[in-house]
């Protein structure tokens, strides 16, 4: 099936590293074929040692549909598909950008489904991310569980960049231009709990502890304990991969079927990372017969 690239696994449960391939060109169908198949396979993806300019960037991720710009977050000024994720040396004791587990801007009506990131510059040590496998999360979960799952939704929220919730007590990044106190970010929006992926065809947990606040028609309060008993799953260690990350890596990722999360160990040390987003798809139900796997939530 891979015959084109050379892929090495990184864990059981998902990651792989692909070489000899350069993604400042533009690559033959068979092994764009072969790449969609991999990232399908192990969910995230790592290719080592590449020279990327922002518009080559923008052409590779472009393969997998149509780039979006993310809100509440400034991009470059001359490619606005594109944002910096960057920590200066000067920012000590700041909560870092994706410093929390969490899948990217969940609370839109068609969160993105594919991110492409970009290592220029990486501190000497420190600065890993880890991506943890949300099919892995859901199929072990008991009969029972899993069945109590597939017909919730969940209220998704970008509260984090809203007005209604007290800010936190962590300073935050001042290299990163985020936009703060937009009550529109406090809206939420019903997705289901496990979402069918489209091309798969297999059951994912969708939640998160960044954008996920309740379960629908449940009270914040009364939902923590089963968000939190699933976050635990989700992210435990087997279900893991953790990449350090070298100047010229680009990691490939599938949003609808991970967590991430950006490790925050380099104080001191400057951390600079080019990323891009694809659009993605409105998450669709698994609730009911097999007739009915086109349900969505409201």
């Amino acid at each position: 099936m891979e015959a084109h690239l050379d892929i090495q696994p990184l864990t059981g449960s998902l990651g792989a590293e692909i070489r000899g391939v350069d993604l400042a060109r533009p690559l033959a169908d068979a092994v764009l074929r072969d790449l969609r198949r991999a990232i399908i396979e192990h969910l995230v993806v790592f290719f080592p040692g590449q020279e990327l300019s922002p518009q080559q960037q923008k052409n590779f991720t472009a393969l997998f549909g149509e780039i979006c710009q993310l809100p509440y977050i400034r991009p470059l000024d001359e490619h606005p598909e594109i944002i910096a994720v960057l920590k200066s040396p000067e920012e000590r004791g700041i909560s870092t950008f994706g410093g929390t587990w969490h899948s990217d801007f969940t609370f839109l009506e068609r969160p993105p489904s594919i991110s492409v990131l970009y290592a220029l510059e990486v501190p000497p040590f420190g600065g890993d991310t880890l991506w943890a496998n949300m099919y892995d999360a859901y199929e072990t979960l008991s009969v029972g569980m899993r069945g109590t799952l597939d017909g919730l939704c969940a209220m998704h929220s970008g509260h984090v960049y809203g007005a209604a919730r007290p800010p936190t007590h962590l300073k935050t990044s001042t290299s990163m231009d985020i936009s703060r106190n937009n009550t529109e970010a406090d809206a939420e929006r019903a997705h289901p709990v496990v979402r069918l992926h489209p091309e798969s065809g297999r059951r994912a947990l969708f939640i998160n502890p960044v954008y996920t606040t309740r379960f629908e028609e449940m009270t914040e309060e009364e939902s923590a304990p089963l968000l939190h008993f699933l976050y635990g799953r989700a992210t435990s260690p087997e279900f893991t991969c953790r990449f350090s990350w070298t100047p010229g890596a680009v990691a490939v990722w599938d949003n609808r079927c991970t967590l991430h999360l950006a490790i925050n160990d380099y104080d001191g040390k400057r951390r600079l990372l080019h990323r891009t987003t694809v659009q993605g798809e409105r998450p669709r139900s698994v609730a009911g017969r097999a007739s009915e796997l086109n349900a969505t939530c409201r």
